[in-house]
């Protein structure tokens, strides 16, 4: 489906909050405003801007043309636009890799030479052996529009299935490559989504889930239903493809399949929301060189509200990272010829959540979350403890990988000041080796982070982490912008961004908040903030920035709030519910619709999440904090720049549309209430280039409210 917008996209001198930009007369556009009236348990609700649903209609493509004229010409006269978009450029300009999938002794990773707008896919024999490009995505898309999403090689490494998409979004097509020839063969599969690629261990095929092509003209935004589990086998079409699970009872469940390292077990997920819940099934494939793919599956659990990760197997021993009967994970085995009986906790829960957990090597390796900082410990298969493998700092694992039958561990390691480096531990001699390692292109021995806690409404401890120069005064001026998510039990780790160096060489720091909803402390954590107890993530959020300003980190003048997708709606919930404790607030593709997230794409997959519209008690819920629908007429709003994507059908743009029409409209100051849309992008996905800009007119409009300057160029005569 073709869219038809598109967007034009050292020290601190401090002016007054009130720049000649933000001093701008704004004309916004005027949206049409519907008689449209819902109807819930007996509370009628208006959606006025209804029509923005419809993507593609031509009184929406004239809305939205009229407010990218309004925006890029704000945009263009911030004085902080072009340095900042110069100097990312400049800090994000150094090598990038990922951690490396190993298949029958070869490498296979994408790396980006620093400003290519996609990372290519390479493979080499070993650590030390020479890089080969097997896929250039800047080849294949020049203007980056399609984007290479994933990929999988075959266990005898002659293969790689690999994905694409269209403006990165969900929806994905598999495409196979010989790693040897480098070309492609004819196969070509649609209408991927949600999915892992997983090869039988014969390397003729794998197993992949999908959904039902969608209604003709609904491809961004229609409502899933149907996820299966297929197999597809290598030179036969899609027609062929083998349907191996599906649930019509479950409708709108994910169901997704994995094969065991050895080849003889199917494990097959099936959850009924997104986030870490699920029940766990599988299939003994038999003779992994001859699988059985009609072999029946079984259950191994059913329960819906405990996680159960399969991490690796042992013949027929299975061990599972759960958190049933412990908040904050447990290892446990089983034994899959007697599976009812046989469970035994292997590592038991500890203090810290356990994040990440792999079987490598013959060994159980676990990256534990203390204070939102990692530890990696091994342990025995019998859960000894081994030791500990030493981190080059205080920081977060991102990322844990190796094989059961090779002894090197690989893992991502990152800091706020530290960028995303792979290492390669080999436990014979306890000594990590990094794998391609970064070059630094910033000196950020001038700044540090430090992890700070507030006391919530509640009085419930909560972390935060700021990064700032060192020794920078706490008199107020500081200008910080403060980041959150607390949703799906994701976690906010410390993270090396480029581009928040550029912030703070201007003066400013840049804040992490850990907020309920995630799962830095385990499920009860996250639990927290699930559903009916969501205010308690805004609270936390909110305590975090009262807890900044009281100890003069910071003023509400100098101070803004940024956040993407669930993090969208909490930057636009908390700016309703606080207006007076923020100059900017930067809400990324949002879910800010409360009432109607679950109508479009995978939004039912949020049920478990949000709460239902669709239940008396959730409604209300829902209705008290979605943005949209308490935007109060006259009242003085944070500066706002929304942003959003054009190909996003996860959080469709409607969300953002609704949004901006409510609070341009009801702005009762001169506060701007501006968005941006990036064509040909989606949810989590921009081209370098144009993720660079992006995010430069962010940092630029904040940088404006807050009154940012650079200081004058000095004097050479």
């Amino acid at each position: 489906m073709k869219r038809v917008y598109a967007v034009a996209v050292c020290m601190v001198v401090l002016a007054s909050a009130a720049g000649y930009a933000n001093a701008q007369k704004l004309d916004y556009p005027v949206a049409r405003k519907a008689a449209v009236v819902d109807d819930y348990f007996g509370t009628k609700v208006s959606d006025p801007y209804r029509w923005m649903e419809e993507l593609d209609a031509p009184e929406l493509r004239d809305w939205l043309q009229s407010q990218t004229k309004v925006t890029a010409a704000y945009l263009e006269r911030l004085p902080l636009r072009e340095h900042f978009r110069s100097r990312i450029t400049e800090l994000w300009n150094y090598s990038k890799t990922t951690l490396p999938l190993v298949e029958n002794g070869r490498l296979f990773y994408r790396s980006n030479s620093g400003l290519q707008r996609q990372s290519a896919l390479l493979v080499r024999a070993g650590l030390t052996g020479k890089p080969t490009l097997l896929l250039d995505p800047n080849v294949l898309s020049p203007d980056g529009s399609v984007s290479l999403a994933n990929f999988s090689p075959s266990p005898d490494a002659r293969f790689v299935a690999y994905t694409l998409s269209d403006g990165g979004a969900d929806w994905e097509t598999i495409h196979i490559r010989d790693a040897t020839t480098g070309k492609d063969l004819a196969d070509e599969v649609h209408w991927m989504r949600f999915s892992w690629l997983s090869w039988t261990r014969d390397s003729k095929g794998f197993f992949y889930s999908r959904y039902p092509e969608p209604p003709k003209g609904r491809l961004l935004d229609a409502a899933l239903t149907g996820h299966a589990l297929y197999y597809h086998r290598m030179g036969t079409p899609q027609s062929e493809d083998l349907l191996i699970y599906d649930r019509k009872d479950l409708p709108t469940w994910l169901v997704g399949g994995r094969v065991s390292e050895d080849g003889r077990y199917l494990m097959v997920r099936v959850a009924r929301a997104a986030g870490l819940k699920n029940r766990l099934y599988y299939a003994d494939l038999g003779n992994a060189e001859r699988p059985n793919l009609r072999a029946a599956i079984k259950p191994l659990a059913e329960d819906d509200d405990t996680e159960y990760r399969p991490i690796g197997n042992v013949g027929p021993i299975l061990y599972l990272r759960t958190d049933r009967d412990g908040s904050n994970r447990k290892i446990v085995a089983l034994d899959l010829r007697s599976p009812g009986q046989s469970w035994r906790t292997i590592v038991p829960e500890g203090q810290d959540a356990i994040q990440n957990a792999d079987l490598i090597g013959g060994r159980i390796v676990l990256d534990y979350l203390s204070d939102v900082q990692s530890r990696l410990a091994l342990f025995d298969r019998d859960g000894t403890p081994l030791r500990h493998i030493a981190l080059p700092e205080g920081g977060s694992v991102t990322a844990l990988r190796g094989r059961e039958d090779a002894p090197e561990i690989y893992y991502a390691f990152t800091s706020a000041l530290y960028p995303l480096t792979v290492y390669s531990y080999d436990p014979r001699t306890g000594r990590s080796t990094a794998f391609q390692p970064p070059q630094r292109v910033a000196d950020t021995s001038a700044y540090e982070s430090r992890q700070y806690f507030a006391t919530s409404k509640d009085g419930t401890r909560v972390p935060f982490t700021i990064t700032a120069r060192k020794g920078a005064a706490k008199d107020g001026t500081t200008p910080t912008l403060l980041f959150g998510y607390g949703g799906f039990a994701s976690n906010v780790l410390p993270f090396y961004r480029p581009h928040v160096i550029a912030w703070l060489e201007l003066g400013g720091a840049f804040v992490s908040a850990n907020i309920r909803g995630g799962g830095e402390y385990g499920d009860a954590w996250y639990q927290a903030a699930r559903a009916e107890k969501r205010q308690n993530g805004f609270d936390d959020f909110i305590a975090i920035a009262e807890h900044l300003v009281k100890e003069k980190f910071t003023t509400p003048a100098r101070l803004g709030i940024l956040g993407a997708s669930n993090g969208g709606l909490l930057v636009a919930a908390v700016a309703q519910q606080r207006s007076d404790l923020y100059a900017v607030a930067l809400p990324g593709v949002g879910v800010l619709d409360m009432l109607r997230f679950d109508k479009f794409t995978g939004g039912r997959l949020w049920l478990r999440e949000y709460g239902s519209p669709a239940d008396p008690a959730q409604f209300q819920q829902l209705f008290r904090i979605s943005p949209v629908h308490n935007v109060k007429p006259g009242a003085c709003y944070p500066a706002t720049l929304v942003t959003t994507a054009d190909h996003d059908d996860r959080v469709v743009p409607s969300h953002s549309f609704k949004y901006t029409a409510a609070m341009q409209l009801a702005q009762g100051c001169d506060r701007p209430v501006l968005i941006r849309v990036e064509p040909m992008a989606s949810h989590g996905y921009r081209p370098t280039d144009r993720l660079i800009a992006e995010i430069a007119d962010m940092w630029a409009f904040a940088a404006e409210q807050m009154g940012m300057r650079r200081p004058p160029a000095p004097d050479r005569h």
